[in-house]
């Protein structure tokens, strides 16, 4: 009996314990600015129990009525809390302005008590050697790279400090790697703050100066953007191989990136240049379809403005333009990268200002839910309607960057939940924003490529969006967007933005025909060889044309697509062709029926919710046109592309021929585009 009172007389106590327990939530900020501490520490004063908030400066933890929470975080001040009958507790914590420099021990973590005290005792032990290095750089910094603007993307009040890494100031251009450092490899970190800074490494550390010193004592933050690679076409004999066979594509993230770099003063990789998407970031004149087919087709033939000897074709094609106000019913997901590596202004704060853009063109029937991943994805805004647009841009308004970056775990919740609220002939989309650099989870091309293409059985259509620099995966992205049945833009202003979500949005957001092949058959008798202009990466064998089960781009409701030819004329000597030995059991007879005709371009499309594609076939007559406007335009793009590529096929041409063309085909120029890559051409010859 005894025993029976005792057992009783604990287990009531232990339900009064836990009864007076309680989940305590609520979200640690800065003071100076309102947002949000990753990283901060919670703790119960006198107990081992705390947590850590999250990217969102969220925490949570259990507490009983009169414990004392203590919140802490490097280079703030201190404050304690008393638990009371709420359940929420939010904190603004103040700067510590008694703190000049703060040493960190190990990359992500910090002394949390007696800041001041703490950092003195470091600063004592290593205090001759640390500042014998730290005063040299200052005097490097002073003597050598005055008036440059070094940045980095963390924050000393929030603001881009200056970054040093193991003796190196590290330059704007890769100021976004420094996250990517492994934090493995870091001995200390020391944060100098106000006029300490200013005093040590000059007006450079205004915002302040974070100093990193790695174990091995030699890191160098490098340019770490990936891009596919690519072999330029080389020309084909029409008599071996008359067949030219491609996939469509209409993505422009190949120009505004090309763009970024030249007005960055930066070295431009051959690979970055993709001369496909350099032509068509621009649109052409080309008229819109009369018939059932979505697009009309158009073609053009002229004397190659950078080599008398051979002639540049032109095939284009012209999607048909709906209003915003006749497209169907949208289902849009975006899908945010949160991640640390997109801190930088030219990312997350970019990102969120070009997707206001798109929302406030959305209609009552369109639904917009938001998903984000950093480490872990989450589920941000549920399906929403168009016409709630302050709902929908608060949701963006709290998103902030953090942590590593999981974007497998965040494509397969993004098209669950679009799957999941699909409509039936609607426009059924996930829009995908990230700089592409991936690193939990599924993240090589390899593995993307297979996810993505699991993916787009669904129905659901995805568009990608490329932002920052220094760390950008455009190979990664390439890679989304085609086998994802979507486009992808490189965003590197809000005026590429405007373009993509303003004047293009239909295009953007809806597709009239998906799997787009072009399948040309050049004319043995009148060509001898021909080349086509870019596409390298977007190129099918000649028996994919034909074949249903074969992916190839989507083209948008007002998109053009245009693809140039290099071809050299039958009769005509060159250079760049070559000797090919004679057939033993092949007989090579060309017909002679068709001598008015230069070669017949096949294409084969299928609409938005069929499998079955559909074929049109249009002919080109052997005449050589007077060079129309446009041409002169997009073969200037094409030319200035191959200087950048250091094509072999340029002929020696300069980029005063480039301008020349371009300013012979700047024509009407209604939003200012074609002026803009004028400006660009002289800016990159005066940087060369």
């Amino acid at each position: 009996m005894k025993n029976l009172t005792l057992i009783f007389c604990l287990m009531w106590s232990l339900c009064q314990v836990q009864a007076q327990q309680k989940n305590i939530t609520g979200t640690v900020t800065s003071a100076s600015d309102g947002l949000p501490l990753p990283g901060a520490n919670v703790v119960i004063k006198g107990q081992t129990v705390g947590a850590l908030t999250d990217f969102d400066g969220h925490y949570t933890l259990k507490a009983q009525v009169g414990d004392l929470l203590v919140f802490s975080y490097v280079g703030l001040k201190t404050v304690s809390v008393t638990v009371g009958n709420g359940t929420v507790i939010d904190v603004a914590l103040e700067e510590d302005v008694q703190l000049d420099e703060v040493v960190v021990i190990g990359y992500g973590t910090h002394v949390s008590r007696g800041y001041t005290g703490a950092a003195t005792q470091i600063r004592t032990r290593k205090n001759n050697q640390r500042h014998r290095t730290h005063s040299k750089i200052a005097q490097q910094l002073k003597g050598q790279v005055a008036g440059v603007q070094i940045r980095g993307v963390g924050s000393v009040n929030h603001k881009d400090p200056l970054y040093i890494i193991d003796g190196v100031p590290v330059q704007k251009t890769y100021n976004t790697l420094v996250d990517s450092i492994d934090p493995k490899s870091i001995e200390h970190i020391n944060v100098y703050k106000g006029n300490e800074a200013l005093s040590m490494f000059g007006s450079s550390a205004k915002n302040g100066c974070i100093v990193i010193t790695t174990t091995g004592g030699n890191y160098r933050i490098e340019n770490n953007e990936n891009y596919a690679n690519i072999t330029e076409n080389d020309f084909e004999s029409t008599g071996l191989s008359p067949l030219s066979t491609f996939s469509i594509d209409v993505d422009k993230a190949g120009y505004s990136n090309v763009r970024r770099m030249i007005n960055n003063g930066e070295t431009i990789p051959p690979d970055a240049v993709k001369l496909e998407e350099m032509v068509n970031y621009f649109n052409y004149n080309y008229s819109q379809p009369t018939d059932e087919h979505p697009f009309s087709i158009h073609s053009e033939v002229v004397t190659t403005p950078w080599h008398q000897d051979t002639q540049l074709v032109r095939i284009g094609l012209q999607g048909k333009t709906y209003e915003n106000d006749n497209l169907p019913a949208s289902n849009l997901t975006f899908l945010i990268d949160v991640s640390g590596s997109m801190g930088a202004s030219n990312k997350l704060p970019l990102l969120k200002s070009a997707f206001k853009l798109l929302v406030n063109q959305l209609r009552a029937k369109d639904k917009v839910s938001i998903v984000v991943y950093a480490g872990a994805a989450g589920v941000v805004l549920k399906p929403t309607s168009g016409d709630q647009k302050e709902t929908i841009l608060a949701a963006l308004d709290q998103l902030h960057s953090g942590g590593s970056t999981a974007g497998g775990a965040g494509i397969e919740l993004a098209y669950k939940l679009a799957q999941s609220h699909f409509k039936k002939n609607g426009n059924n989309r996930v829009i995908l924003a990230t700089d592409g650099d991936f690193n939990v989870g599924a993240s090589t091309n390899d593995a993307m490529e297979t996810l993505i293409e699991q993916k787009r059985k669904s129905g659901v259509f995805l568009s990608v969006l490329g932002f920052g620099y220094g760390n950008y995966k455009d190979s990664k992205l390439e890679i989304l967007a085609d086998k994802g049945n979507g486009n992808h833009a490189y965003i590197d202003n809000m005026q590429e933005a405007q373009k993509v979500f303003g004047q293009e949005f239909g295009g953007t957001l809806y597709t009239i025909a998906k799997d787009v092949k072009i399948q040309v058959e050049f004319n043995p008798n009148k060509v001898q060889a021909y080349r086509l202009i870019g596409y390298e990466n977007r190129l099918l064998a000649d028996e994919d044309f034909i074949d249903d089960t074969k992916d190839a781009g989507e083209l948008g409701s007002g998109h053009t697509v245009t693809a140039l030819y290099e071809i050299i004329p039958q009769g005509v000597p060159s250079d760049y062709l070559k000797n090919v030995p004679d057939l033993k059991y092949t007989v090579v007879e060309n017909k002679s029926d068709y001598n008015d005709e230069l070669f017949t371009v096949k294409f084969r499309y299928k609409k938005p919710t069929e499998d079955k594609s559909i074929e049109m076939v249009h002919v080109q007559a052997n005449v050589l046109d007077n060079i129309s406007t446009d041409m002169q335009f997009a073969s200037a793009v094409a030319l200035f592309g191959m200087q950048l590529r250091n094509s072999k096929y340029d002929n020696d041409a300069t980029i005063d021929q480039v301008i020349a063309l371009a300013e012979k085909g700047r024509g009407a120029d209604r939003n200012g585009y074609r002026a803009e890559f004028i400006r660009l051409v002289k800016s990159y010859e005066l940087l060369n």
